[in-house]
């Protein structure tokens, strides 16, 4: 019964600004860290940004600077605020929970992802 519903993605130009938001249900959204993924055609996945229980962050190199995570507990969501996007920016976008195991973060469930174009 763990859900997450990502909302948010859709075409926009390159330079141009797009919010991710994921709603989580069916666990204890504040127990867990979070984590945005991507895939772009012929890719592998990538993980873009993450935020723990605590809420600190961390980044893949190539959206440092702009790109964010954020979350709101009380509303069980994650976001990805994300600017000055490029066209190798362009992927399928997926919200991920996990937890932590020693230094690692293991994403065992996940939304159903949302389209992110960045194309002129």
């Amino acid at each position: 019964q763990v859900q997450l519903v990502e909302s948010g993605g859709g075409l926009v130009q390159p330079g141009g600004s797009l919010r991710l938001s994921c709603t989580a249900s069916g666990f204890i959204f504040s127990a867990y860290a979070m984590g945005w993924y991507r895939q772009a055609p012929g890719k592998q996945r990538e993980l873009v940004a993450s935020i723990t229980s605590g809420g600190s962050t961390n980044y893949a190199d190539s959206v440092k600077g702009r790109f964010t995570i954020s979350r709101d507990n009380a509303k069980n969501t994650v976001y990805l605020q994300m600017i000055s996007l490029k066209p190798e920016d362009t992927a399928v976008y997926y919200c991920a929970a996990g937890r932590l195991s020693g230094t690692t973060t293991w994403y065992n469930n996940w939304g159903q992802g949302t389209q992110v174009t960045v194309s002129s």
